[in-house]
């Protein structure tokens, strides 16, 4: 009898652990159930579940890994999943020989009316270059780049060449989050596609290169229900949807300089209400009317009714055939100039039309150019078509360093009031102006150039 007794207060203890471990979230059961939301993509041993589109590398499972080998004279090839996926969060990690560049394909497309056919859609970058541009996002057979790496230094420094990385990619409604090895590298925000495959990409090589090279996946897994958004980070947003402020820019200290709707927050330079002529809102942008070439003679140029010192200023722009404009800052309007208002300015141009890409000196007044003073990079990956939307960025630092970023790359970098900065003014259709640049703070002003230029996404940070 006491045998007996014994064992059922055992057995009573034992159901009271359990309990306890389920409450806490620690029984076995509930890890079973934690670990059931991944779906393991590949299963270790064959392409079930996979096609093969475009050029003809080798894919193949090899040791529980898929493998995929460049092989020459073909397009870039692609292994794809058969389902396609909307909202998810996608692990995996990859091995790659250090002279291939690669990448992994998510919500993309293959259909006969696009390219015949042509894989489309977002790829995050495998990167072993010098360039270190793993973990961007690129807009494969699209729009070209979205996130170059170049906007966020550190993470640049995620890749780590000849080992295994792990990358993880979150898709979120309109929100794209990438990290390798547990380090964010991009955030993106954008409409364009919500649902497509994965894809896993042998990249196109040379015709001198040598063919047989590597690149190796595994445990590439998947969540797509009770999906949790990773806690925020503070890398910069590429936001391409118009006029909008994500969660992560709001956090960021973001707001929005132009509302996207009215004139509130903007007035004509020199004076109290905004232009009645000259300027026009509809469909979320704000245009600058063509008229006759010349600077400040229609609507004029328009400024913010407050003054801003250290800040971050992101814009979109987009030009016409042709046209000439800018963005002004530490603008004081205490100089009645016959022209457009003083300040510093980040130039908008249609150089191979527009005149002045040729006047100045060494290019100083092409586009994103810091105006009259020093060129601009030209960068191929960051170059649009006009009639195109641009992504223009003015960082000014407390400590008075300036940068300009177009597109996503850094194409001016100076600090106002260096030796080198007063030396250039000397120099520059600014000689005679006192103290050129050098306000604490200013207005920021869009230009009136008698041509047409439309902005949008205007928003500020200050730091």
């Amino acid at each position: 009898m006491l045998y007996q007794l014994n064992q059922i207060i055992l057995m009573k203890r034992t159901q009271l652990f359990m309990l306890i471990a389920l409450l806490l979230g620690n029984c076995p059961c509930t890890l079973q159930a934690q670990t059931e939301k991944w779906q393991n993509l590949f299963n270790g041993k064959d392409l079930t579940g996979w096609k093969q589109l475009n050029g003809k590398a080798k894919f193949a499972a090899m040791n529980g890994e898929i493998v995929g080998t460049t092989v020459a004279n073909e397009p870039n090839s692609f292994l794809a999943t058969e389902k396609d996926y909307s909202n998810f969060i996608l692990e995996f990690e990859v091995l790659v020989d250090n002279t291939v560049n690669s990448g992994v394909q998510f919500r993309s497309q293959s259909n006969a009316q696009y390219k015949n056919g042509r894989v489309h859609g977002y790829q995050v970058e495998i990167d072993p270059s010098d360039r270190a541009w793993s973990g961007g996002i690129y807009d494969e057979a699209r729009r070209g780049w979205l996130y170059p790496l170049d906007i966020n230094p550190v993470g640049k420094t995620a890749f780590k060449k000849g080992e295994w990385n792990k990358y993880r990619v979150e898709c979120m409604d309109n929100t794209v989050r990438t990290w390798i090895n547990g380090i964010p590298t991009a955030n993106l925000v954008d409409t364009i596609t919500h649902s497509g495959f994965i894809a896993l990409q042998v990249h196109a090589i040379g015709k001198n290169d040598v063919p047989g090279k590597q690149i190796r996946w595994r445990n590439i897994r998947i969540q797509t229900t009770n999906l949790k958004p990773s806690k925020p980070d503070n890398i910069y947003v590429v936001n391409l949807v118009p006029n909008n402020l994500s969660e992560q820019e709001k956090a960021q200290g973001y707001s929005l300089l132009w509302d996207g709707k009215t004139t509130k927050g903007w007035v004509g330079a020199y004076k109290t209400t905004f232009p009645d002529h000259g300027w026009t809102i509809k469909d979320g942008v704000l245009t600058v009317e063509r008229s006759n070439g010349a600077e400040s003679t229609n609507g004029g140029d328009i400024v913010t009714v407050n003054e801003y010192g250290a800040f971050e200023l992101k814009f979109d722009f987009k030009l016409t055939e042709g046209a000439n404009s800018g963005v002004k800052y530490f603008v004081t309007l205490t100089e009645h100039n016959k022209g457009s208002a003083i300040g510093m300015e980040y130039q908008i141009l249609d150089d191979e039309r527009h005149p002045d890409a040729k006047l100045g000196k060494n290019g100083n007044r092409t586009l994103a150019s810091l105006y009259d003073l020093i060129a601009s990079k030209k960068i191929p990956a960051a170059q649009r078509k006009i009639g195109e939307w641009n992504k223009g960025l003015i960082r000014v630092y407390p400590d008075n360093k300036i940068e300009y970023w177009l597109n996503g790359f850094k194409v001016v970098e100076f600090t106002r009031g260096s030796p080198e900065f007063k030396a250039l003014v000397a120099e520059s259709k600014y000689k005679n102006w006192k103290d050129f640049g050098m306000a604490p703070k200013g207005h920021i002003l869009l230009q009136d150039h008698g041509d047409q230029v439309s902005f949008r996404s205007i928003k500020i940070k200050q730091f």
